[in-house]
């Protein structure tokens, strides 16, 4: 009588198994659409404050090289203290109105708070 060699179903459900996956994978990976190109930072949202003129980076970095602006950072002392423009004074938003007698007005103003 010959003996029959029996095999265990669980090595062929984890074939079966890895194979299926395998496929999906395959699949939702030929299926994934290229993510869009980075674009530019939209413009600021003039409607905000449209009274309020914007000045772009390269306009404000050179004026302050040239000597004909002033930077002021309207954020908290702290926040300053973390981290600031070099080159820029803080004066603080809710002290701008009383502080702005230290300020040149024949100088370009300009201020940031972020």
């Amino acid at each position: 009588m010959s003996r029959r060699k029996t095999t265990s179903p669980i090595p062929l459900f984890l074939l079966i198994g890895g194979g299926l996956l395998l496929i999906a994978a395959a699949f939702l990976f030929a299926t994934q659409t290229a993510s869009p190109a980075p674009t530019a930072a939209a413009p600021f949202e003039e409607e905000t404050y449209p009274e309020i003129p914007r000045v772009s980076l390269a306009d404000a970095k050179a004026a302050l090289d040239a000597g004909t602006a002033i930077i002021v950072d309207v954020r908290s002392a702290e926040a300053y203290v973390g981290g600031h423009i070099t080159g820029a004074i803080n004066i603080p938003l809710a002290e701008l109105e009383a502080r702005l007698g230290e300020l040149d007005p024949n100088q370009w103003i300009i201020t940031y708070c972020t």
